[in-house]
């Protein structure tokens, strides 16, 4: 895990570390997480856990040509990828996030897309969708599923992965 001596009152040294954007102008897909898990914080690289599958399931969907790793994230821009988080802040999970964190996150992302024009936007798992559709009052009540979705974000279409890690791997979810 983390190599980080705690001081006495810091119970979160992950806190500052950051993850580089992996993305340029005119990716074909941008795929976004909703932050950094702290062996991501650690290695430096995107979808780095131990029961993270998005890199197995890359190279398995066909999207990439060969066998990748977390270590090779900074490659996604040679096959029309890019990857970010909607807040950059690590955690050990998503309930240690902020409402607020999320709100910022939201302008970040928007921006993002704005400045580097993906031509899909990927949401990594339905939770993070949720939450898009909660900030857009999209759902009209109906399950939220993978698969790419009636919204468009700065003229981007919207799609939804299952998310690759554990436990939340479901493709759909309530409302």
């Amino acid at each position: 895990m983390l190599n980080v001596t705690l001081m006495a009152n810091d119970t979160k040294p992950w806190a500052h570390l950051r993850l580089k954007d992996r993305i340029r102008p005119g990716v074909r897909v941008l795929f976004v997480g909703i932050n950094p898990g702290l062996r991501s914080a650690e290695t430096g690289h995107h979808f780095a856990g131990y029961s993270n599958r998005f890199w197995k399931l890359l190279y398995e969907s066909g999207l990439v040509p060969e066998p990748i790793s977390y270590r090779d994230d900074g490659r996604l821009p040679e096959w029309g990828f890019g990857v970010t988080n909607l807040i950059a802040r690590p955690s050990p999970g998503i309930d240690d996030l902020e409402p607020a964190e999320y709100l910022k996150g939201w302008s970040i992302l928007e921006r993002k897309i704005k400045k580097f024009k993906p031509g899909v936007v990927a949401f990594v798992g339905v939770t993070l969708y949720r939450s898009f559709c909660l900030r857009a009052d999209a759902t009209n009540g109906k399950k939220l599923c993978v698969g790419i979705q009636p919204q468009t974000i700065q003229g981007a279409r919207v799609f939804v992965l299952p998310n690759p890690s554990g436990p939340r791997s479901g493709g759909c979810g309530r409302p």
